[in-house]
């Protein structure tokens, strides 16, 4: 630690433990409020201070121990005052699942990382936590009929690599292939066999689902990746949305779909084997989804908004 970092992590230490003002701080350092402020911030840009949020007892403690014990999986339940709707929500959710994700990174650790919206958001409340030896990987391509879709997936994954400081891998592939020959070909290939065996040997993945809802569909649904053809079809076969662009039905049932043979993201099968699996969701309209992932056994640590979790709890109890 140089010599501004050491005075970055004494006035972030005096701001938030020791409870001083930023005049207080200036004056016992001899520096200005201004650099004070700087320091706080750099402090917490590297890590050197971190936060954890502990939410009260009350109605989402309930919530979080009815889908916990429903589901088997670690519950987090984020609280959302009523007039918070849409990007806030998310964001919301977003930043205390960069707490969460920030507890589960060590040295040495391997990410898989999706992409979507919610994964963007995420990027953007990311704990900063520089660890020796990580490495994040691509879960799924993100090249579409519009798009390579290089730069979006590579500017997420880079703020992933920048918080810990760990290499990224890149997997640029398509979303979903015209033809799952094409596919099969493409993962013999010496360069893409490198990479999946890199996300099997994850031992965290950070995902969310998809939702085909009409009226907010996620991003995978509405910017060019699957046709209007194959989104028809798609409803008819009772697909409620995916994970990692796998495709699921709210049973969580998924084999038998064949736009599964042509998506690049980890199957169900797949994903299960990573030791833990962090799914972030936001949104009662990604309810059917996350049920489906649910017990399709793809999640180990939830976090979610309140609302979306006493919806959950409402439609399994459907049995559907």
């Amino acid at each position: 630690m140089n010599d501004r970092d050491e005075l970055a992590y004494r006035a972030a230490l005096m701001h938030y433990v020791q409870d001083e003002t930023m005049e207080s701080i200036a004056s016992k350092l001899k520096i200005s409020r201004s650099t004070v402020s700087r320091l706080i911030d750099l402090a917490r840009v590297r890590g050197y201070i971190q936060f954890q949020a502990h939410p009260p007892a009350g109605e989402s403690a309930q919530l979080r121990a009815d889908v916990a014990r429903t589901f088997g999986v670690n519950v987090t339940v984020v609280p959302i005052a009523p007039r918070i709707r849409g990007k806030g929500r998310l964001e919301a959710v977003a930043a205390l699942a960069g707490n969460v994700i920030a507890g589960a990174i060590e040295p040495g650790i391997t990410v898989g990382i999706a992409w979507g919206n919610t994964l963007s958001a995420v990027a953007r409340h990311l704990v900063p936590k520089p660890v020796t030896g990580a490495t994040v990987v691509q879960l799924n391509g993100a090249v579409n009929s519009r798009s390579s879709g290089i730069l979006y997936a590579g500017t997420l994954l880079e703020a992933f690599g920048e918080a810990y400081r760990a290499d990224v891998q890149h997997f640029p592939v398509p979303a979903f292939f015209d033809y799952a020959e094409t596919k099969q070909a493409l993962w013999r290939e010496r360069a893409v066999k490198n990479v999946l065996e890199l996300q099997q040997q994850a031992d965290l993945a950070i995902f969310s689902v998809g939702t085909m809802a009409m009226e907010n569909p996620s991003m995978v649904y509405a910017h060019g990746y699957i046709s209007p053809d194959d989104l028809a079809e798609m409803r008819e076969r009772g697909i409620v949305g995916d994970v990692c662009t796998v495709l699921i039905r709210a049973d969580g049932t998924w084999e038998d779909l064949e736009m599964n043979a042509r998506a690049s993201g980890p199957t169900p099968t797949a994903l299960s084997k990573i030791p833990r699996r962090i799914c972030v969701v936001s949104g009662t309209d990604k309810a059917w989804p996350l049920l489906g992932a649910l017990r399709a056994g793809v999640v180990t640590d939830l976090v979610v908004d309140e609302d979306c979790a006493a919806q959950l709890l409402k439609i399994n109890a459907q049995r559907v």
